[in-house]
């Protein structure tokens, strides 16, 4: 890109109060705006965005696909221009610091689509879970196979061109949305790369990995993607 990128943040965020004046404060100054779409939050979610400077817009219907969704709503309602969206979750997991190392691929080899891979070296002790281990490892082991990927995460902290992100006409609204980026990015063969990105336990409890219901729908809705997308001829 030959002038300065125009990159916006979408944060979906349900009940994460607590961390989520963290997240908004770690994100460098190169974004325009941070969005935080807060799920049906009933804390202080919303408000504590908006005292740390985000936009905030509300999704009444559970889901993260739902959140990111309303995320796009809001960017496309603009009307102003926009180069890069940056996915980041609002649990201050991620480090939203390295933001400029994650968009960095598509500024400086116009990569279309770059993952903050969450590798082990790089990841605090319990930061992610056996099921979700075992599940990235599944996801990115079929797709492989599949398209001769060179995915080694679904981690939720990534950034993709705007144009190219409208390409995609993204569908899922629970815990598909990751996966089904990936493969639609795959499908189009679009440009894509992984930046090694350091993790850590994140604040409060996760509604997906910290419960066996959430584990168990979040494994579903991923390899129904696969199996639905990801073989289709």
């Amino acid at each position: 890109m030959s002038k300065k990128p125009i990159i916006r943040v979408i944060i979906p965020a349900y009940n994460e109060a607590a961390s989520i004046p963290l997240v908004i404060g770690a994100i460098p100054s190169v974004v325009t705006e941070i969005i935080v779409c807060s799920n049906n939050s009933n804390d202080d979610t919303v408000i504590n965005a908006r005292n740390s400077g985000a936009t905030v817009v509300e999704e009444p219907i559970p889901g993260y696909g739902n959140a990111c969704l309303k995320g796009m709503e809001y960017v496309a309602a603009l009307g102003e221009a926009t180069d890069i969206i940056v996915f980041l979750d609002g649990d201050y997991s991620d480090y939203p610091e390295q933001l400029t190392e994650l968009v960095a691929p598509i500024i400086k080899e116009d990569i279309d689509f770059v993952i903050g891979a969450r590798v082990k070296d790089l990841r605090e002790v319990g930061s992610m879970t056996i099921p979700q281990i075992f599940g990235n490892w599944l996801a990115t082991t079929l797709m492989r196979f599949s398209f001769n990927s060179r995915f080694t995460d679904l981690g939720p902290f990534r950034a993709i061109k705007y144009d190219k992100l409208l390409e995609l006409e993204m569908e899922d609204r629970t815990y598909g949305w990751t996966v089904e980026m990936q493969l639609k990015v795959l499908r189009k063969g679009f440009t894509y790369k992984e930046v090694m990105m350091k993790y850590r336990n994140r604040i409060g409890v996760s509604k997906v990995s910290g419960t066996v219901k959430g584990a168990i729908f979040a494994g579903v809705k991923i390899l129904t993607w696969i199996f639905k997308y990801g073989f289709k001829k």
